[in-house]
């Protein structure tokens, strides 16, 4: 099994990624493939909603969008992983996101969703709260922790200090893979749920 790890920051090796690397020592005792992509420093425009994925199964902007689409759709997990910008997410991974979810043409149902947020202070609901947004529109549980997937730090290595952080961040792991693990032996006797032909509204009929 292989679980796709996306970090958010812009710095490769900041905060953020020492709440993956907690994650990714557990998933190593667990036999789980891991993969991280970091997109935090990358110029990553935002959608212009061209519709152009729709004829073509996959963003018109051809960029490591596409890139991870391909990696996506392979894996049985998605981490996302972002510092807390003004109560929000990076800017450049909203966008990321954003078109990646909407471009790809393949089902994500079933895929194990887990936001990881890391803040000096405040914010972190808020930011867990918008990442999972991206999960929950497609079908994806989420794996959750004993407390919200948040870790803290500001100055370069300060989210080590964090003891309650990092633990939170390994029980997500384990959490993870469990979910991981028995969806695929649920796949394996039941399938996938009974899928309806999507019904679309709006709110002015």
């Amino acid at each position: 099994m292989k679980v796709l790890m996306i970090n958010g920051s812009p710095h490769p090796k900041g905060n953020t990624q020492t709440a993956l690397n907690e994650m990714i020592k557990i998933f190593d005792q667990q036999n789980i493939d891991t993969e991280i992509i970091h997109i935090g420093n990358k110029d990553i425009r935002g959608c212009i909603a061209c519709m152009s994925c729709k004829k073509n199964g996959k963003c018109i902007f051809d960029d490591i969008v596409n890139e991870v689409a391909r990696k996506f759709e392979e894996c049985d997990g998605l981490v996302v992983g972002t510092p807390v910008y003004f109560g929000s997410a990076n800017s450049t991974l909203i966008s990321f996101l954003t078109r990646l979810f909407y471009s790809v043409p393949f089902d994500k149902t079933m895929k194990v969703g887990a936001s990881v947020v890391c803040a000096r202070r405040g914010g972190c609901s808020a930011t867990f709260d918008e990442l999972n947004k991206y999960f929950t529109i497609s079908n994806m549980p989420i794996a959750a922790s004993q407390y919200w997937n948040c870790i803290h730090g500001r100055e370069l290595g300060e989210a080590d200090r964090d003891e309650e952080g990092k633990q939170t961040m390994r029980v997500l792991a384990r959490n993870m893979t469990f979910l991981m693990k028995s969806i695929e032996l649920g796949k394996k006797q039941f399938g996938l749920p009974e899928k309806e032909e999507r019904v679309f509204t709006h709110f002015i009929r």
